[in-house]
């Protein structure tokens, strides 16, 4: 079952003595955290709200985390002088005034403005003096849903984290909040307990040192066998004696070096300030599912082929498109079945967009030739991909060079290693609920670099695909431009007629009934909630903003080509607030 419990997951205590390490990604997390940087993830939910609800949304969020908040939640930094090492995790009291805040979107309430103001709140550091996350619950919709943002440093957690951790937070049935016991008094007096107890300095560094330590050793020990795993990768690929095993391994190191080549330099990628777009999309999973059916390819290689074609719309208007393919950077999950530890377990691949090729349907499968490549070797090479790393007396340096990275010169002299962030995020699979209120839509957001201004991350949920465009406004003026490009590339896949399914070059060898050919039909993404918007010319656009609502009418909103009107969005809700 995908739901997870708060109790168990208020089972990942700290120590006796009250410290938690970070790993070295995390902490990299960290110490690649600028002004124009910021490092968090975070998250835009969007609840049904019937007309005669007369509940407080706000009490009712603030309920949710107060009498479920789990151990993640409460921890804050402590760090070594001079960031000799990574810092570490100490229990800490929360203060809900500070951590949950209301604010009231300016009028008339478009989702358009709710998104101006969410990418506003995204472009804000969060307190390193405090635990690192922060709740907006955002009201005045004109259409009367309820809606928050809810923004978590990565160093606390990953994608799957995340989800793991709305888990513990949301209902699953209308009427389970009635139902649910309050949070046990012993459990809150044992954080208590550990927060009285915040150790000292000399404790912080010998729990910090300590664990670098063990990662070297760590690291030095498990060295023979990361070398064999290596070089068997590397051997087998060449060697006709493993016949069909080898042949299979030499495709695919054929196709990932082909991969990642480095990318063609666009407008995306140049060195960003801190104001932030974002934009959201919603398309039926089932419809994604059914065209990659018909293509013998996967969900994610989908998704892959529609970024790639609203890309190429973006470039073809706004500037050209490069002759060489665009390359996308994509996490590639390292973390075991079942494993709910709130560390960051991935690791990072580069995979060709095939961004030069027009027709759609065999960039799909150029695209999913390169993305199972990719995944092919990393399985191949998972035991030996570390999750944790020392970094003593690291920390500061990754931070100066951070900086330095960030003028602009050195990014325009440096090669492109990829053009666009994407991550693709399983969601819960059943809706969920908060004050019986039913959660329509979840869209993710996540990180821009420095040479990377466009990050696009996806979240499946209760049978929709849910998508955050985030942005640096420096490189992407306006990020509904590149939304409506995505649904109109869905759009454009949808409609092509079905054609003879051309197995992938990995699985040619192998001996399997040709897949069976999946009618896809020619309906748009709205077609869940009832209403078929019509389709407007660049910058009048209708677009959707719930998902697969059913019970709730559509919010619905018009897209500018510019952003400018809507950047003083938050400061004018703060005021009325």
């Amino acid at each position: 079952m995908w739901v997870l419990t708060g109790e168990r997951m208020s089972t990942m205590k700290p120590s006796n003595s009250g410290i938690e390490t970070l790993s070295g990604v995390d902490g990299a997390f960290l110490n690649l955290e600028t002004e124009a940087t910021p490092m968090h993830v975070g998250s835009l939910h969007l609840f049904e709200a019937p007309a005669d609800y007369k509940g407080n949304f706000y009490s009712a969020v603030r309920h949710m985390m107060k009498s479920r908040m789990v151990p993640v939640l409460r921890r804050r930094l402590a760090s070594l002088p001079l960031h000799l090492a990574n810092p570490v995790w100490v229990q800490d009291e929360i203060d809900l005034d500070h951590h949950i805040q209301k604010l009231r979107l300016p009028k008339p309430g478009t989702w358009a403005q709710l998104e101006a103001v969410v990418a506003d709140l995204h472009a804000e550091l969060l307190d390193r003096s405090r635990p690192l996350w922060m709740m907006y619950v955002l009201e005045g919709l004109a259409s009367g849903e309820k809606a928050y943002y809810f923004k978590i440093h990565h160093a606390m957690l990953d994608g799957q984290a995340g989800v793991a951790l709305a888990g513990a937070l949301f209902d699953t049935a209308p009427d389970a909040a009635q139902g649910k016991k309050p949070a046990r008094k012993v459990a809150g007096k044992a954080v208590q307990a550990v927060v009285r107890r915040a150790p000292g300095t000399l404790a912080v560094a010998a729990t910090a040192f300590r664990h670098d330590a063990a990662q070297y050793i760590k690291l030095v020990r498990e060295l023979p066998g990361v070398v064999r795993t290596l070089a068997g990768i590397v051997r087998s690929s060449g060697s006709k004696a493993l016949g069909a095993s080898g042949a299979k391994n030499a495709l695919d190191l054929s196709e990932l070096r082909r991969s990642i080549a480095f990318g063609p330099r666009t407008s995306l990628n140049v060195a960003i300030t801190p104001e932030r777009g974002f934009a959201t999309a919603t398309v039926p999973r089932a419809e994604l599912k059914a065209i990659a059916t018909a293509n013998a390819a996967t969900v994610n290689d989908v998704v892959l082929a529609l970024c790639s074609g609203a890309l190429r719309r973006y470039l073809n208007r706004n500037a050209s498109i490069p002759r060489k393919s665009l390359i996308a950077s994509m996490p590639i999950s390292l973390r075991e079945q079942g494993n709910t530890d709130f560390r960051t377990q991935a690791t990072l691949s580069l995979v060709s967009l095939a961004s030069n090729v027009a027709d759609p349907l065999k960039r799909l499968r150029a695209i999913r030739d390169s993305a199972g490549a990719t995944k092919a070797v990393a399985q191949q090479a998972k035991s030996v991909i570390p999750t944790d790393i020392p970094l003593i007396g690291v920390p500061w340096i990754l931070g100066a060079l951070t900086s330095l990275y960030g003028r602009s010169g050195v990014v325009n002299t440096l090669p492109i290693l990829a053009n666009v962030l994407v991550s693709n995020v399983p969601g819960p699979p059943v809706p969920l609920y908060v004050d019986g209120l039913r959660m329509c839509g979840y869209w993710p957001l996540s990180i821009v670099e420095h040479g990377i201004g466009l990050n696009i991350t996806l979240m499946s949920y209760a049978g929709n695909l849910c998508l955050g465009f985030v942005v640096a406004r420096c490189a992407v003026p306006d990020a509904r431009e590149l939304a409506n490009d995505f649904l109109d590339a869905y759009e454009e896949m949808k409609l092509r007629p079905a054609e003879k399914v051309l197995p992938s070059r990995r699985s040619a060898g192998k001996k399997s009934s040709p897949p069976k050919k999946v009618a896809v039909k020619a309906t748009v993404a709205t077609k869940a909630a009832g209403k078929t918007p019509t389709r407007k010319p660049v910058g009048e656009k209708i677009f959707i903003a719930g998902s697969n609502a059913g019970k709730s009418k559509p919010i619905l909103g018009v897209a500018t080509k510019s952003a400018k009107a809507s950047r003083g969005n938050l400061a004018e809700a703060r005021k009325i607030k």
